[in-house]
């Protein structure tokens, strides 16, 4: 005797998993899934069910909240070390351009902007760490009795902390 069969009959036996539609089925030459016997979704004619489980997003999130959180502090300090690269440049920049101007007319330029008027930049640049172009602080140059004389160098004007513990304004 076969499993899920009457005896002696052909017909499946009441409360057996096969139904006549499965054999229908099978003689047609389709496969049926093993749960309840329903058509699988992935042959030829079906389409597979779209979109995705509450717990797939959930996990993809949670992955993705991990990485970021791991790649944030990296982010920060590569911005900021861009930024000290760029005040290095300016500062650079600025005290050659002081000493090219003095260079040219034996004295030391008034301010920034006497640099911008003769040619020697196109505009001040903007300080990298207060994000603004007025805030450069001017050491002035002195003679032997103490009076101002021009603009000798140029610093930062933030009170910030670099990555080597200095501060921006002492470079």
């Amino acid at each position: 005797m076969t499993p899920g069969r009457a005896a002696g009959s052909g017909q499946p036996a009441a409360g057996s998993r096969q139904s006549t539609k499965g054999q229908e089925l099978r003689a047609e030459g389709r496969t049926l899934c093993a749960v309840r016997y329903a058509m699988c979704p992935l042959l030829p004619g079906r389409s597979a069910p779209k979109g995705f489980t509450l717990i797939e997003l959930l996990i993809v999130i949670t992955i993705i909240g991990i990485l970021v959180t791991l790649a944030q502090p990296s982010y920060q300090r590569a911005v900021t070390a861009a930024k000290e690269a760029t005040l290095k440049e300016n500062l650079f920049i600025l005290r050659d351009v002081i000493d090219q101007y003095y260079a040219d007319n034996s004295k030391y330029p008034g301010g920034l902007q006497d640099l911008v008027e003769k040619g020697y930049i196109r505009r001040v640049p903007r300080d990298p760490v207060t994000g603004s172009a007025d805030t450069w602080v001017g050491v002035a140059a002195t003679d032997e009795q103490g009076k101002e004389q021009g603009l000798l160098d140029v610093r930062s004007g933030s009170e910030a902390i670099a990555l080597d513990g200095t501060k921006y304004a002492d470079w």
